[in-house]
């Protein structure tokens, strides 16, 4: 489901679920593996990446078409998924290899940085046209990472972002073809693991204050 590996200094955190979503299974799977990275020692630094067409298509529908009386529980698991990153203790960068949709694509924002696939695969915030709101931690971790302009039209229109698309609206900050996505998260990764990452932690967590407040918080408002 999930395979953590190092490369020197970077730990590199594949997704291979098929759409990558946040099961019960797949979110207990990613918490134990921030355990681990939580407790490095020395250099270090995170990339993240999925397997196929898909980084990840977010919130497990399915389950929760069956679970509705966990709802509440569930998406306080998803926010603390994000809130646990935007803390981890050294940089971390997102190779979106394919979809990011949805809650996958606020996955990837909640990362320093996002290395995007120009061949294939979109970021897209659908919730607009799935009849669905935004949580109000959802909500403060997308307008913390996204220019107001373009975390209005994400949200307002569910526009599916190309890699290009993705750039020139500050989603990501860089791209690369099927074959060149992993190797520029890695590049680019290497090149901060050298940060102090208690000293990263703490500026994130500090930068992002209002929006850990709100992960932190009431699941539902």
């Amino acid at each position: 489901m999930i395979d953590l590996q190092r490369d020197g200094d970077v730990h590199i955190l594949r997704f291979d679920a098929g759409e990558n979503r946040f099961s019960p299974d797949f979110l207990s799977a990613v918490e134990g593996a921030l355990d681990a990275l939580e407790k490095n020692e020395g250099p270090g630094a995170l990339v993240t990446t999925g397997t196929g067409k898909f980084y990840s298509n977010g919130l497990d529908l399915d389950w929760l078409g069956a679970h509705g009386d966990e709802f509440a529980p569930y998406l306080g698991r998803v926010h603390a998924l994000y809130a646990r990153l935007l803390e981890l203790p050294m940089p971390t960068v997102a190779a979106l290899n394919g979809h990011a949709f949805a809650g996958g694509g606020m996955l990837a924002l909640a990362h320093d940085f996002a290395v995007m696939r120009t061949d294939r695969g979109y970021f897209c915030l659908p919730e607009v046209d799935l009849g669905m709101s935004f949580t109000p931690g959802m909500n403060a971790l997308i307008e913390a990472r996204l220019p107001r302009r373009t975390a209005h039209e994400a949200m307002i229109t569910g526009r599916r972002y190309t890699a290009d698309q993705a750039m020139a609206a500050g989603i990501v900050q860089r791209t690369a073809d099927e074959a060149g996505v992993l190797p520029a998260a890695l590049e680019l990764a290497r090149s901060l693991a050298g940060k102090d990452g208690t000293v990263v932690g703490k500026i994130r967590a500090d930068l992002y204050r209002p929006a850990l407040q709100a992960l932190r918080g009431p699941a539902l408002g």
